[in-house]
């Protein structure tokens, strides 16, 4: 069940270990380590104690065997089966620790809740097969992070349906779907010129499930310079992974840049952003557009781009109703790449519970030459600042999906295609809105198309039905007049009603 937020109670913590102002470690070993029970609002009260302390940054030190992996040789390291925990015990749910290694370099301790007692889970270098490089001699690293597999009812093996490794970083997984997007526990200053922070998951507590549980539960210990925080996650698998994220934060320094519910994925290139042209595959991308359902029950879809400079667009809104980074292009041959399955990589929508106040999506496009690497970034950001000595909640649910589980009743933007138009200082644009409506002319003789810009001109807008495909097509050419930076804006209308979600572009020179 889910709690809003997480509550604060008595500090549950040994006076005479807070008179001592243990280290990180020896807190937790004492408090919330092994043979302690385990209790939520302790962890909540650890937080708030750390966060009154000054950042004690873990120790990353690594062989250099590790430290110096490529990506191969590390993909190459896994545990042995037998290691898997609970995988002998058929509870559904098996959890899979993650070596240190390549760029994971940041220690992580894991514990289990069994019973309400916590068990620590050790490392042991005869868990792990290396492949290639030789083991490492040292006796205790502590791991990188895990993957949470589960046991659909009847299946003979387990899939990946979620995963904790890296910074704050997280991922799920809806049955079927390859790696693609990351969700972020917290984002601090990202695109700012005084540098991004990034904080880590340090420790994680993972409850473990009855035989007959349809869902699992992890705590997290979040720490950075800046803030300390408790974060509970529950992690529900279906055809699509549901994971309900409540945070309660303490700030050890004022927040004026905060991000909840981030989602960071790749755009390299595709139909509507054309600047690196030199490449077999027409699109490349974990994701192809961001959606808006706004506090006013407006929907907007806004295509991804690889632009040439930092771009960062601002949505303000009140209350709002969910966002995500969505692939909505899940045709392979869209792709034409045999190796990357571009088309089955999830779509992540985020919807707040409880109230978020004032504040706006943003939304970071980062000139990427490199498709290995995130460069599109899409986050809450609250108005009100965080003061230094306060604490605050929030609370999310994830749909790690295949589509939005909310959309709009109205048509809906299938397609984004941009290219030279009819004299060189002009650009051509196709947006084609998708209906289960658009099936005979009755239908639609009343669907006119309303384009509009910030700078610059629009003209020749043309509709032309594709009843075949439900799809009406929308085109015009967009001449910016000397401008580098123009806003596009375009509905479908009918009857004097806007019958389409809002499709926004935002063109630079």
């Amino acid at each position: 069940m889910l709690m809003v937020p997480l509550a604060l109670a008595c500090t549950g913590l040994p006076e005479a270990v807070l008179a001592q102002q243990p280290d990180f470690a020896t807190l937790l070993r004492t408090v919330l380590g092994e043979g302690k029970s385990f209790d939520p609002n302790t962890l909540v009260e650890v937080a708030r104690q750390l966060a009154r302390r000054s950042y004690m940054a873990p120790n990353t030190d690594l062989p250099d065997n590790l430290r110096t992996l490529t990506f191969e040789q590390y993909q190459a390291i896994h545990i042995h089966r037998r290691e898997r925990v609970w995988d002998a015990e058929g509870r559904g749910f098996v959890v899979e620790p993650l070596h240190r290694g390549f760029v994971y370099q940041s220690p992580v301790t894991i514990y289990t809740v069994e019973d309400g007692t916590i068990r620590r889970l050790a490392y042991d270098v005869s868990r792990f097969d290396f492949g290639a490089i030789a083991p490492p001699a040292q006796a205790e690293l502590d791991f990188s992070g895990f993957r949470v597999l589960y046991r659909d009812r009847g299946a003979e093996e387990t899939r990946e349906v979620a995963s904790f490794q890296g910074a704050s970083f997280f991922r799920g997984l809806a049955k079927g779907q390859v790696p693609g997007l990351l969700a972020r526990g917290l984002t601090l200053r990202p695109a700012d010129a005084r540098g991004e922070e990034f904080p880590l998951f340090r420790a994680f507590w993972i409850e473990r499930p009855n035989v007959l549980a349809d869902e699992i539960v992890v705590h997290a210990l979040l720490d950075s310079e800046s803030v300390c925080g408790a974060y509970r996650f529950t992690i529900r698998p279906r055809d699509e992974t549901i994971i309900d994220v409540e945070s309660t934060i303490f700030a050890r320094n004022v927040l004026d840049h905060v991000g909840y519910g981030a989602i960071a994925g790749m755009f390299f290139l595709g139909a509507a952003s054309h600047r690196l042209g030199d490449d077999v595959r027409p699109e490349v991308h974990d994701a192809n557009g961001l959606q808006l359902h706004t506090g006013q029950d407006e929907w907007i879809w806004r295509p991804l781009t690889n632009p040439e400079t930092l771009q960062i667009s601002v949505f303000s809104d009140q209350n709002p109703k969910g966002f995500g980074l969505l692939q909505r292009l899940r045709d392979a041959v869209a792709y034409q790449d045999d190796e990357k399955s571009f088309e089955r990589r999830p779509s992540l929508w985020i919807e707040p519970i409880g109230d978020w106040a004032e504040g706006a999506v943003q939304l970071l496009e980062i000139p990427s030459t490199n498709e290995t690497n995130p460069n599109i970034l899409a986050y809450w950001r609250p108005k009100t600042q965080i003061a230094a000595g306060s604490q605050t909640s929030f609370a999310l649910r994830q749909y790690w999906t295949w589509s939005s589980p909310d959309r709009p009743d109205d048509a809906t933007v299938r397609l984004t295609r941009t290219g030279q138009g009819s004299v060189q200082n002009r650009r051509r644009f196709i947006v084609e809105f998708g209906s289960s409506r658009f099936t005979e002319h009755a239908a639609i003789a009343a669907i006119s198309a309303a384009a509009s810009t910030s700078k610059g001109k629009i003209t020749d807008v043309r509709l032309t039905p594709h009843l075949d495909r439900k799809v009406m097509r929308v085109s015009f050419e967009f001449d910016p007049g000397g401008e580098t930076l123009c806003e596009l804006h375009l509905v479908l209308i009918e009857n004097g009603k806007i019958a389409s979600e809002t499709w926004l572009y935002r063109w630079t020179s």
